[in-house]
């Protein structure tokens, strides 16, 4: 299973979503709260090539996006074999 990451900010309710999908899928995620820290926001729109909305979600090193196109790989079918490695 590859590592997911996701970059949020605590009032956010896309990132609540894309958590709660992840969290029902008993998907293990690191949370990177960007909404006080400008170098993790910095950090984050370097990694996904300049967004700068949360959630931006990653799994391993590639980019998801964010709440919809998590929702859009899921589904269509394509989240699990992402996480799996096999995507």
């Amino acid at each position: 299973m590859k590592t997911v990451t996701i970059y949020t900010s605590a009032m956010c309710g896309f990132c609540h979503a894309a958590k709660r999908l992840l969290t029902q899928k008993d998907i293990a995620f690191d949370e990177i709260d960007v909404g006080f820290s400008p170098d993790k926001r910095q950090e984050m729109m370097a990694r996904a090539h300049g967004r700068h909305t949360v959630p931006q979600i990653f799994v391993g090193d590639t980019h998801v996006g964010g709440c919809d196109d998590l929702f859009d790989l899921e589904r269509s079918g394509k989240l699990d074999p992402l996480l799996a490695g096999a995507a």
